[in-house]
Formats: structure tokens, C-alpha cells, sequence
């Protein structure tokens, strides 16, 4: 599993934001189309009504959000031990919006995000750029997913370094 600009890539699934467990919110990326998954979500939105993708509510990296996440850790730490729950906080982390714009409308699909203290600015312009090219037509989300997808295959280890990412995305968008 790993964790390419907006992107949580496991074993071939490609997935926006983080790859959910359980009833968690999430959306995942499939050749038939996009599914909002989750606690009574399930809904799969064909490519061939789907017009754009946008994501929104995307955090993006600072060294303030950076220091706010290690504060609220160790908060959050302090508090647990304190109220002999141990263990670390049960808190979410954020979400952000995938809207899918189709002949019936805008859905939007919350998905929690993947990367702690946010994403690099250059990899939300890139993964922006990426959905945008998704909805191009069938033979480009195709090449396109099937990249990701056998990437995600062959990838050992967890998500690369961020000069990797960055390369990954742009070949993805062509």
C-alpha cells in the first residue's frame, strides 16, 4: 500500500484520499467507475455519465498544520493516559470532497485523507490534473487506471519519497 499524491494505491485498488475499513467513508477508482463507499454510501457512478471530478477541502502542507498535528498528538496522548484509556486517539482524520459531476447532478463523496499533516501543494495541483483526466474519454481513463493499478501491483515497501510521487503523478497525467 501506498500513498501517491491523493491517491492510497493497494495491490491494484486505487482509491481517493485513504483507503477506508469497515463502515469508514471512502472512494475508490474502478474501471466500471467511481464508487462512494461507506456506512449506507455504496453507489457506483459509471464513467460514461461521469462529466468531471474535482476534489475539494484538500489539506494542503504547512509547517503550521505540521506543528498543530504534533501538538494535538501528543494532547491527545496526554489526555488518553491521563483518563487511563491508553493508547492513541480515536480521532478521524480529516475529511476532503470528491464532487462527481454526471447527467443526474453533483454528488459528493467524502473521503478521509491520507497524509497526516497534509499534502504537498504540488501533488494536489497534480492530482487535480490527474482526476481532470480521468473524465477525457474511456480510452484515457483506462491507460490511465491500468498505470496506477500495476504500479500498485508491483510496489514493495510503503508510500515512495516525495520527489517519486511528484514523477509518478506527472507520467500518470501524460
Amino acid at each position: 500500500m501506498a500513498m501517491v499524491g491523493l491517491f492510497w494505491i493497494a495491490e491494484g485498488d486505487v482509491y481517493v484520499g485513504a483507503k477506508p475499513s469497515g463502515l469508514a467513508r471512502g472512494v475508490r477508482l474502478t474501471p466500471e467507475g467511481v464508487i462512494a463507499l461507506g456506512d449506507g454510501r455504496s453507489r457506483l457512478h459509471l464513467w460514461e455519465d461521469v462529466h468531471a471530478l474535482t476534489v475539494a477541502d484538500v489539506p494542503v502542507k504547512s509547517l503550521r498544520r505540521q506543528v498543530g498535528t504534533v501538538t494535538g498528538l501528543a494532547l491527545s496522548t496526554v489526555i488518553n493516559l491521563a483518563a487511563a484509556e491508553g493508547g492513541p486517539s480515536q480521532d478521524a482524520p480529516p475529511l476532503m470532497t470528491l464532487y462527481v459531476e454526471s447527467a443526474d447532478g453533483r454528488h459528493e463523496l467524502p473521503a478521509y485523507t491520507a497524509a497526516a499533516v497534509g499534502y504537498t501543494r504540488t501533488e494536489v495541483d497534480l492530482s487535480r490534473a490527474l482526476l481532470a483526466r480521468l473524465t477525457e474519454g474511456a480510452a484515457t481513463m483506462a491507460t490511465t487506471l491500468t498505470a496506477m493499478s500495476e504500479w500498485g501491483r508491483a510496489w514493495e515497501g510503503g508510500s515512495p519519497r516525495k520527489a517519486e510521487r511528484e514523477e509518478l503523478l506527472r507520467g500518470w497525467v501524460g
